[in-house]
């Protein structure tokens, strides 16, 4: 989930980033998160949300296109490290649970796919930039998240 075309991404109200919205497919199915690697404000958000889960930060950001970041094998040694110490603790994890049915908000930073989009019948225009859609489960959610993700209107067969 790009940020380059996505301004906010809501379950049920609250802002969601891709770990989150990960966490709520795998709690779907009874699947507890119990590690996240990623960028420190990946780390930061999923942790902020899921609670204490171990987390690895292995690239700080700076920029939009710029980051500092672990070499390497240093970031595997890091994640291992994670991983392990997640597993040791495996018992105190809950899966991230969503009430259902759920409402995906998304608002786009450009008016065209909310417009575009609001075409279907499924789909509530809420504001110039962004939609409502509400699916009776995170499986129907993810697969709307993946077709308004993926999605160019101009593709030709």
């Amino acid at each position: 989930m790009s940020s380059a075309n996505l301004a906010d991404v809501k379950l049920n109200g609250v802002s969601a980033s891709e770990a989150v919205v990960n966490a709520a497919i795998a709690g779907q199915f009874n699947v507890p998160v119990i590690m996240v690697s990623g960028d420190d404000a990946a780390v930061k958000e999923t942790t902020a949300l899921l609670g204490d889960v171990e987390g690895a930060i292995v690239k700080w950001n700076y920029g939009f296109h710029s980051a500092r970041t672990l070499m390497p094998e240093a970031a595997y040694d890091l994640i291992r490290e994670k991983v392990k110490r997640a597993i040791g603790r495996i018992k105190e994890f809950k899966p991230y649970k969503i009430a259902t049915p759920i409402q995906l908000d998304v608002r786009f930073k450009n008016y065209r796919p909310a417009e575009t989009l609001s075409y279907l019948r499924i789909v509530e225009r809420t504001d110039a930039r962004s939609i409502r859609f509400t699916g009776k489960d995170m499986t129907e959610v993810s697969k709307f998240i993946e077709f308004i993700l993926t999605y160019e209107p101009g593709l030709a067969p």
